[in-house]
């Protein structure tokens, strides 16, 4: 199974940007998103170190549930 986590642009440099999710903190590759306007404060989805998707704020915060109700289950 293949898993895209949600996170926040920080910053970007370039095709590198910094994401946030949850106080983690990852250097992430914009290769793939060349042709997306992508600014600090836009949520995605990274997936093996790289942007694979632009998504709003609510499907990040609705994503992160489904994923705290995955792990609740685990335990």
């Amino acid at each position: 199974m293949c898993l895209a986590v949600p996170m926040k642009i920080a910053s970007i440099d370039g095709f590198q940007c910094t994401c946030e999710a949850r106080g983690i903190e990852r250097d992430v590759s914009l290769f793939m998103m060349q042709d997306e306007d992508l600014k600090p404060g836009d949520h995605v989805l990274v997936h093996v170190g790289y942007v694979i998707q632009k998504i709003s704020a609510a499907e990040a915060n609705e994503s992160w549930q489904l994923i705290d109700q995955i792990l609740a289950t685990e335990a």
